[in-house]
């Protein structure tokens, strides 16, 4: 069983990384469709780390979670 505070501490770790990884997306947005990086834009590159930030977003909290209750599971 998690104590509160760990409890906690997972619960902000979990939504600061999908934070980030939002985070990613919307700077990759930004050098897609502004002069963030080079005048008018860089889509190949903007797309890719906009992808990269989705993909971060949406998969690193399920991996850590999955961490987490393979770690509780063996009584760490």
């Amino acid at each position: 069983m998690v104590d509160d505070a760990t409890a906690r501490n997972r619960l902000f770790t979990y939504t600061a990384i999908r934070a980030v990884g939002l985070l990613i997306f919307f700077i990759g947005v930004a050098i897609m469709y502004t002069d963030l990086v080079r005048p008018g834009g860089w889509p190949q590159v903007g797309a890719i780390i906009a992808l990269m930030g989705a993909l971060d977003g949406m998969f690193a909290p399920h991996l850590l979670k999955k961490h987490w209750d393979e770690t509780d599971a063996k009584g760490e």
